[in-house]
């Protein structure tokens, strides 16, 4: 039986509940697995291979693959873990959290610096704000991808 879950109108965010959790089991649990150097350096020399060892749809493995982060969370990520691939990449979390937006290192820091995203326009999905989907990804680093 579904629960209501009034937050899934959220623009630009999806809510760790415990679907979400479920979904995710295996892709955190090789996530968490990054903490110990042998499972780094295992998945660095093959990271298919190492990927093949865990239970995980074919799309999580997909997305870890690319560093899609946000279809890894879409697919049942939780950040606080998917922070260990940055970790292991040699990315620190503001790299993580501005490629996810699409914004360069710098834009991304400086937004926040500024107070972060404005909620006017980012209250519920379809209004106009830069937190809407049709408004992603934004800054300099999403817009050479797209060129």
């Amino acid at each position: 039986m579904s629960l209501d879950k009034p937050y899934l109108d959220v623009p630009g965010t999806t809510i760790f509940d415990a679907e979400q959790g479920r979904k995710g089991y295996h892709l955190n649990q090789f996530c968490m697995s990054l903490m110990k150097a042998a499972n780094r350096e295992r998945f660095k020399a093959n990271e298919r291979a190492y990927l093949d060892e865990w239970m995980m749809s074919e799309d999580q493995k997909l997305a870890v693959l690319a560093r899609d982060l946000n279809r890894c969370i879409a697919l049942g990520g939780n950040i606080y873990f998917l922070a260990k691939i940055g970790a292991t990449d040699g990315k620190s979390f503001q790299q993580m959290a501005g490629s996810m937006t699409g914004m360069t290192e710098e834009e991304y820091r400086d937004m926040m610096v500024s107070g972060g995203r404005s909620a006017e326009g980012n209250r519920v999905i379809g209004e106009d704000g830069d937190a809407q989907a049709h408004r992603q990804p934004q800054g300099r680093a999403g817009q050479k991808a797209s060129a």
